[in-house]
């Protein structure tokens, strides 16, 4: 792994005369350097996040929402970040982060990406599995192609990118993979049937592997956000709406979804879970993110309803 911070400035000092510097050393050093604390309480907080050892991360869909804030987040604290996008132009450009081309509809594109910048970084500690998309209209209109586009970029590249991940992590005995599904996985939104199977099919895989993989040091995590505050509404694509029957169902579905989304918690509480989770020496194989009710009440509620009764309270809670 990188190296880690030193525990005081006489070490930090000490460390910048030795013959086996290097540019990781500097970094961490100048970085330490920068650093200005109202309170020796504070500083001493601060010092604590920044002598943890330096991660490289590869992430997937770093350009908007959930991606965007764990990029952040993730570089104030240190990391060093390779990031995807399809457009590179929308990713962001800091120190310590490295844009990468990736389209997860592609196969051929995250072989060659992925492949290419663990040549240039030496090593992955860390996978997050982030990118996604969503699809919103009746499931019966669904297409063949819809649905294997909502596959293909919610499980089948990710999986691929978790074989990639895992093949070069199992021989070093060490490295966390998170994938970020969500809980629609167990409490489906109406009218986005491919994408609640699709995370429901993440969730699962996700939870094999945790029962496959042999005794190492190696963590898979399942994080499942509920409603963040993010422009994913907004690139979701909606199908056309021949079907009458469906029109009002539909129009009410998607005002809650809307309105959900804008009051729902920031993507920087997400962020600060994946903070902990890198942190963690054990972390947890599952969590939820977000609001009280989403993450805690309803799941609990639900786990104990019978079928018949989970659909009509997703019902009401739709208004639908």
């Amino acid at each position: 792994m990188s190296p880690v911070f030193s525990n005081n400035r006489e070490q930090a000092l000490k460390a910048e005369r030795t013959p086996n510097d290097n540019k990781n050393n500097r970094n961490q050093r100048q970085h330490w350097d920068k650093i200005q604390c109202g309170s020796n309480t504070q500083c001493a907080a601060r010092r604590k996040t920044i002598f943890r050892i330096v991660k490289k991360v590869f992430l997937t869909g770093a350009s908007s929402g959930i991606g965007l804030a764990i990029a952040k987040l993730l570089v104030a604290q240190g990391h060093e970040v390779w990031g995807t996008s399809r457009n590179l132009e929308r990713l962001p450009k800091m120190s310590q982060f490295h844009p990468v081309r990736l389209d997860l509809s592609d196969p051929r594109s995250i072989d060659e990406a992925f492949n290419a910048k663990l040549a240039e970084a030496g090593h992955f500690d860390v996978l997050i599995n982030n990118a996604g998309s969503g699809h919103f209209g009746p499931a019966e209109n669904l297409s063949e192609k819809e649905i294997a586009s909502q596959f293909q970029i919610l499980i089948f590249g990710q999986v691929q990118l978790m074989r990639l991940a895992l093949r070069m992590m199992q021989p070093r005995g060490e490295g966390l993979i998170i994938n970020v599904t969500s809980l629609a996985s167990r409490l489906p939104v109406p009218f986005m049937a491919a994408y609640n199977a699709a995370k429901a099919a993440m969730a699962s895989f996700t939870m094999s592997i945790q029962l496959e993989l042999p005794d190492s040091r190696v963590r898979i995590v399942d994080l499942q956000p509920g409603d963040i505050c993010t422009e994913f509404n907004d690139a979701v694509i909606k199908s056309e709406l021949p079907d009458r029957r469906y029109q009002a169902k539909v129009a009410k579905s998607w005002d809650k979804a809307e309105r959900n989304m804008k009051n729902a918690p920031k993507p920087d509480l997400v962020a600060r879970h994946v903070l902990e989770l890198i942190n963690s020496d054990d972390p947890p194989p599952r969590i939820t993110v977000g609001d009280a009710f989403q993450t805690r009440v309803a799941p609990l509620i639900f786990r104990f309803l019978p079928q018949r009764v989970k659909i009509w309270g997703l019902k009401r809670y739709y208004s639908i």
